[in-house]
């Protein structure tokens, strides 16, 4: 007999009604509560640590008693190929717990971990009520993150550093999708970042992005760098161009270190209606358009003076008429410049061609960038001396009404689903 779906409904009602005024450390035990509506037995939430290395079990239940990992490798586990893919995938079911799955926690595309649930049954009822749980399961963690110490915790491996811990809680968030664009970033080291800001904002059809390198690596490069971002959001805001957004920041730098602080950065506009890239350089390295997974274009525009300097060299907006699928990267020189001890550098040509062939291979943007750090990390014998960020935005066509987008994403395969915001493949029932 076909199910009615009235379970599933009460699941999502009770759960939200609760989530107003419950602290994070009873999300599991509610969640679990509240999921029994829609014959789900069991109910664990894995949480992705800072570096994206590990699932880490949010505590409130007897994990040990139920003898569930606390802790998960993302690499070489089904759990971890659910998180890298976004894809719902078996999990070994527990005695008599009937069928268990691996679903992908996401806000929008960015990736927080993986829902573990138990259900009776395999239909495709079981499919909408296990992906619009882990959606509000989603708002909700990222809803309480900004005031919970206690997810902090969990998603670090190791102590942070101050100049890190501020630059975390300016920046926003590592991954954004609209059907439009779809813009990620990955910064490393990431519990000693200090100089390196990124930031990306949608106003309308427009979608500005800035990348900052701050001399130095210690707390002072970290103010600074805050200052810089401070000041170039303040002047958008404001309306300003990008001429005007990186004079604001050169003022702001100079007022407060009086030519004793300085910063490179890339300040770029995006039409989403028209694919053209508008940009500004200001003592940085020009970005990257990578096209149909085989083309490279390092973009040319005569730099300006870093910010802060006062060395009154004229600025100059710079333009490229983009192709959908094109795909732009900002970076610092950490990146690029790698190096084992005595060995050669990372280099560009390096990085731009692991971005094309794991690209290549449907891996989403998120996980390219991940395992791209890991690369990079692992060339630099897990240590580097300079902080390396990359912000790749890909522009997938032109601008959709807000109507036209599901229809659109309905023509695009998995992967790039995931990319623009769509939902994922589905089980295989």
């Amino acid at each position: 007999m076909e199910r009615s779906g009235e379970g599933g409904r009460r699941m999502l009602a009770d759960l939200l009604a609760a989530s107003h005024l419950m602290p994070i450390e009873l999300l599991p035990a509610k969640a679990a509560q509240c999921a029994h509506a829609a014959s789900f037995h069991e109910l664990r939430i894995y949480l992705s640590d800072l570096q994206r290395n590990t699932l880490r079990l949010l505590p409130g239940h007897d994990t040990a008693a139920q003898g569930h990992d606390t802790e998960l490798h993302i690499e070489g586990t089904i759990a971890g190929r659910a998180y890298q893919y976004g894809d719902v995938l078996p999990a070994a079911p527990r005695g008599g717990d009937g069928s268990a799955w691996w679903v992908p926690l996401l806000d929008g595309t960015e990736r927080i971990g993986l829902l573990r649930v138990s259900t009776e049954h395999d239909d495709a009822m079981a499919r909408t009520d296990m992906d619009a749980l882990a959606a509000l399961i989603s708002l909700i963690i990222v809803s309480k993150r900004a005031t919970s110490d206690a997810l902090a915790k969990l998603v670090r491996a190791r102590p942070m550093s101050v100049a890190a811990e501020m630059q975390w809680n300016l920046l926003p968030p590592r991954t954004y999708a609209d059907g439009r664009v779809t813009i990620s970033a990955s910064l490393e080291p990431a519990y000693d970042i200090s100089g390196d800001v990124f930031e990306y904002a949608v106003d309308g059809p427009l979608v500005h992005l800035t990348i900052f390198d701050a001399m130095g690596h210690d707390t002072a490069a970290g103010l600074s760098g805050a200052l810089a971002l401070g000041a170039c959001r303040n002047s958008r805001r404001q309306g300003a161009d990008l001429v005007e957004k990186a004079d604001a920041v050169e003022a702001a730098l100079l007022e407060q270190y009086d030519h004793g602080r300085y910063v490179t950065g890339v300040l770029a506009t995006l039409d989403t209606r028209t694919g053209v890239l508008r940009w500004v350089n200001r003592g940085h390295h020009p970005p990257i358009v990578i096209r149909d997974n085989r083309w490279t274009s390092h973009l040319a525009c005569p730099p300006a003076h870093p910010m802060g300097t006062d060395l009154g060299l004229p600025t100059l907006v710079c333009q490229e008429h983009l192709q959908p699928g094109d795909r732009i990267v900002l970076y610092t020189d950490g990146i690029t410049e790698a190096r084992r001890s005595g060995g050669r550098e990372f280099g560009l040509a390096r990085f731009t061609d692991f971005l094309i062939r794991h690209h290549a291979d449907g891996l989403p943007v998120p996980e390219t960038l991940r395992r791209l750090v890991q690369a990079v990390l692992e060339y630099h014998d897990g240590r580097l001396q300079d902080d390396a960020t990359v912000l790749l935005c890909e522009w997938i066509g032109p601008h959709l009404e807000p109507a036209d987008t599901a229809a659109d994403l309905t023509g695009l395969s998995p992967t790039r689903r995931r990319d623009a915001g769509g939902p994922a493949s589905g089980l295989p029932f």
